[in-house]
């Protein structure tokens, strides 16, 4: 079964959404994201993606103590991105309760750091972000693009030792338009031993089950559970199941 993980995004320690990673286009759903995690977790699920917007903008972790009041609420297993650029950024936000640090910048600019990381602490922690634009990786919260090709880069880390990659294709983050399944199923072609999870798209549990028909292992997703396109009880079924 395919493994669900939404998200919460924070701006300003408050739970929010981007449309296509556009901080322009920004609305507030809660100001307390560890009640929205522990909402999620009393309907069932186990683990959470969250992301740090101020963080990727400004270059380092800034809202760790919400992501300590999350861990401290829920028994969520928790991987965090958006501004872990520095072994203490890294320390910062494991101390602050994430079980696993999701790298998607460092790796395109500092792929020495990455790969330190990697070592020290295991595939089982550190998880390579991958987020696409016209297939090419874009990095500080999507700002910025960069001359890596996806395939290319994933190619690169899996050889380096990387098993889990969070891809998230742009273009359909926070649109409702569904999840590049073609990209994913491409992705898995060239590398079917890889914990890929998809982010991006997901408008609805149709969507989710098409990502688990092409074996995708895990998939994100937010603004569909926040606008109720998914919901708590269409959560617990599939849990159940």
């Amino acid at each position: 079964m395919i493994e669900l993980i939404p998200a919460i995004d924070i701006i300003d320690g408050k739970c929010v959404r981007l449309s296509q990673g556009d901080y322009d286009k920004v609305k507030e759903y809660s100001a307390s994201p560890a009640d929205v995690a522990k909402e999620m977790e009393d309907h069932g699920i186990t683990r959470l993606h969250v992301v740090d917007l101020d963080g990727a903008k400004s270059k380092h972790v800034v809202n760790w103590r919400t992501l300590e009041q999350i861990a401290n609420a829920t028994s969520l297993v928790i991987d965090f991105g958006g501004g872990v650029k520095t072994d203490d950024d890294l320390r910062i936000v494991f101390d602050c309760g994430a079980q696993m640090v999701t790298g998607g910048s460092i790796a395109v600019k500092e792929p020495e750091t990455f790969q330190r990381w990697l070592l020290k602490y295991g595939a089982e922690k550190i998880i390579l972000g991958a987020d696409v634009k016209e297939g090419k990786v874009a990095v500080s919260g999507w700002l910025e693009d960069s001359d890596n090709e996806l395939m290319a880069f994933l190619q690169h880390y899996t050889q380096q030792g990387v098993q889990k990659v969070i891809c998230t294709e742009i273009s359909r983050d926070g649109m409702l338009q569904g999840p590049a399944i073609s990209l994913y199923k491409d992705i898995l072609a060239q590398y079917p031993d890889l914990h890929l999870i998809a982010s991006g798209g997901v408008s609805s549990m149709e969507d989710i089950e098409a990502l688990a028909e092409a074996n995708v292992p895990g998939v994100i997703f937010g603004k569909a559970l926040y606008e109720g396109r998914i919901t708590f009880t269409d959560i617990e079924k599939y849990v159940i199941q």
